[in-house]
């Protein structure tokens, strides 16, 4: 049986210098030095531009952990793992032997909480009412409607409609002259839709590493199907309050027209836009979170408890 904790390790960033004894992996990173005992770690997971001892690599495979290896922005490249280890395909059976549906409508239920919540404080930011008549009352009874739904086609159509809800009374909270009026798929000509989806790349790279940590099959998703389907689902709970919130409050608050270029075609940010965005989700995005929220997906799988998701 598996353990539900994986004592994973992450090594984040650019300029690091990793080796190791026999007993401890040593990470260096400019004046920073830190000493982990290496029986403790399972799973080091490396990203961005790093510097590893093949002794680190050596000693850790020994041990029978692995090692994997990322772009700066959390997309997989690789793994070393022991010869003859192979838990990511007993975990992707294992995915695919447990019945989803619970999780997928804890994925749902989650997912309508935080909208509600995230329009309830954008509403409160601008000391407006967002809702127009009725809509209030039509995310609530979608959500209690979850509990009597039996097929997964009734949640992803919940889902959908709620989401595309969410986003068209969020853009009511910002002037109409960036043209923002719901969410939309690339190439995006508005900046608000531009910022949203840099905002969940960056979350995707951020939950795309624990999962892999864990040995998680991420092309083998709990409400959608097909590639990177698993990271889609757990972020989509998390996109309101870690990517959304930042967002909507620099559209709100900062945007300018001297900040953007638009055409027919697509919209162009300019370098500063990029760095506010990006300094603001280091504070937003609480990677903590994420890793609890994967830990209990994990576990759900292994000791059949159901999916308690953090958002």
């Amino acid at each position: 049986m598996f353990s539900p904790d994986i004592p994973w390790h992450v090594v984040w960033g650019f300029g690091g210098h990793i080796k190791s004894t026999a007993t401890t992996l040593i990470i260096l990173n400019k004046s920073d030095v830190e000493e982990i005992p290496i029986k403790s770690v399972d799973h080091l997971l490396v990203v961005g531009g790093h510097n590893i001892h093949t002794s680190a690599i050596i000693h850790l495979l020994r041990q029978n952990s692995s090692v994997s290896f990322f772009d700066a922005d959390g997309t997989p490249v690789g793994v070393l793992r022991p010869f003859g280890r192979k838990p990511d395909e007993e975990m992707a059976e294992l995915q695919s032997e447990v019945s989803s549906y619970n999780s997928a409508a804890e994925i749902v239920r989650s997912s309508i909480k935080a909208r509600i919540m995230m329009i309830e404080k954008a509403g409160g930011e601008i000391d407006r009412e967002l809702y127009y008549k009725g809509e209030d009352e039509i995310l609530f009874t979608s959500l209690e409607e979850i509990d009597y739904l039996i097929k997964m086609e009734e949640l992803r159509r919940i889902q959908k409609f709620t989401s595309d809800m969410y986003y068209e009374i969020m853009g009511r909270c910002l002037t109409p002259s960036h043209g923002f009026k719901r969410r939309t798929s690339r190439p995006h000509v508005d900046p608000v839709n531009s910022l949203l989806s840099l905002g969940y790349s960056i979350l995707f790279g951020n939950c795309c590493v624990p999962l892999v940590g864990a040995y998680l099959d991420v092309d083998k998703g709990i409400l959608r199907e097909g590639t990177n389907s698993l990271i889609l689902d757990l972020i989509d709970p998390l996109k309101p309050f870690m990517v959304d919130s930042v967002v909507f409050s620099i559209a709100r608050e900062y945007l300018t027209d001297d900040m953007y270029e638009t055409n027919t075609k697509r919209c162009h940010l300019d370098q500063g836009t990029l760095r506010l965005l990006s300094n603001a989700l280091k504070s937003s995005i609480d990677q903590r979170k994420i890793e609890e929220n994967v830990m209990s997906y994990r576990d759900s799988l292994i000791n059949r408890r159901p999916l308690r998701f953090s958002y």
